[in-house]
């Protein structure tokens, strides 16, 4: 992109000192690399609510289309590599580890070797962007849960921040509108200009969008909801200044799971499309705000379902790229990590940030995306005293 986005933003720069900080943990989520792998990585994923094997088969069945590989650790290790090069291409001297809530390599092993190294201060980076209880909360139940199992062993493990959210730093944003960008050219003349933007995110429950967040930021779909539905006009404005054309754009959910009874956010993208294709909207690109990479449920739920569903209704259909490991997240990671470091020093960093919600807090307070279950949850102000 030729045209570098507004950045908003006060203070001062930060240096290119870490401290006090000796490591950084990217955590995600896991996936399974094989089909032996599938039903454990799903036993893992929904420990302790009963789900009987057979059951699970039946859930997996979208990971046996890719003979049960799940494209999300491949990822990852790309992102670790330009994680690593972009820190060591700036002399920022942090070593950066992996660990997953469900699969190899896993949370406690992770730790366990940062640990052992001697890590004492540890940032993490979650690959999840937005405020949710499934997002980001229930990832520091699981730090809490690994450093509790450490200190069990004997072990002194490190203390651990969770960086800010990101869905709204310049180096999020600017590869999504590189890649809507690339879509809309790729589209057929004659329906390029009236093309829907359909911004994808994974749907929850409402009741879990409404809490999530801030307290003061609780109801009509909480902090969840607003962030994605400020990406999706930020995005949308963005390539309306690229290219002059304005295009209609809406917020719409996939991957929903769990009992019919419970609602959940919605509109579904596939019943999104059929809506489109009633109103008489030419074509549209779905654009998967709510991901960090193309894992499975980009690559079945858009590339498999929603693709097949654009065809069956003979409308034309691209899907844009997630960030991945694109260069520019690199440099937002390391943004993100000398500014938290920063703040930690006492000082007033700038804290990139686009849109109109500004930066997001550093340290999740009480009561933001609440448990239906309490349980301890590191890197927070309601953490549980070492």
């Amino acid at each position: 992109m030729s045209d570098a986005l507004p950045t908003e933003s006060s203070g001062s720069e930060p240096d290119a000192s870490p401290a006090p900080y000796d490591a950084l943990l990217l955590l995600s989520f896991g996936g399974p690399e094989g089909r032996e792998d599938v039903v454990p990585f799903l036993q893992n994923v929904t420990r302790g609510r009963g789900i009987p094997t057979e059951r699970l088969e039946e859930v997996g069945r979208h990971y046996y289309l890719f003979d049960g590989i799940s494209p999300i650790n491949e990822q990852n290790r790309t992102l670790l590599t330009a994680l690593r090069d972009d820190f060591a291409e700036h002399g920022l001297d942090l070593p950066v580890y992996w660990g997953n809530r469900n699969w190899d390599p896993y949370l406690t092993d992770a730790l366990r070797e940062m640990t052992r190294d001697g890590h004492q201060r540890v940032l993490v980076l979650a690959t999840s962007a937005y405020a949710s209880y499934s997002g980001c909360r229930q990832y520091r139940e699981n730090l809490a849960e690994s450093l509790a199992a450490l200190r069990d062993e004997g072990l002194r493990p490190p203390r651990v921040d969770k960086l800010r959210h990101y869905f709204n730093h310049p180096g999020f944003i600017e590869p999504v509108v590189d890649g809507v960008l690339a879509c809309l050219e790729d589209l057929p003349a004659q329906v390029r200009d009236g093309a829907h933007l359909a911004f994808t995110t994974h749907s929850i429950p409402v009741a879990a969008a409404d809490t999530s967040g801030p307290v003061e930021a609780h109801g009509d779909g909480g902090a969840y909801v607003a962030q994605h539905r400020d990406v999706a006009a930020l995005i949308t404005e963005t390539v309306r200044e690229r290219t002059g054309r304005q295009h209609s754009f809406s917020l719409v959910y996939q991957s929903r799971s769990g009992p019919p009874s419970v609602p959940w956010l919605e509109p579904d993208i596939c019943d999104h499309l059929e809506e489109l294709h009633g109103q008489g909207l030419p074509g549209v690109v779905m654009v998967p705000i709510g991901f960090v990479s193309d894992h499975m449920e980009v690559r079945y739920d858009l590339d498999t379902e929603a693709m097949a569903k654009a065809a069956e209704l003979g409308l034309p259909a691209r899907r844009s790229p997630t960030v991945g490991a694109d260069p520019r997240f690199a440099a937002a990671v390391r943004d993100l990590v000398l500014e938290r470091a920063a703040s930690e020093r006492g000082e007033q960093p700038a804290r990139c940030a686009l849109g109109a919600l500004g930066p997001s807090h550093d340290v999740c307070p009480v009561g933001c995306c609440p448990a239906r279950t309490p349980k301890p949850a590191a890197a927070g102000a309601d953490a549980p005293a070492l």
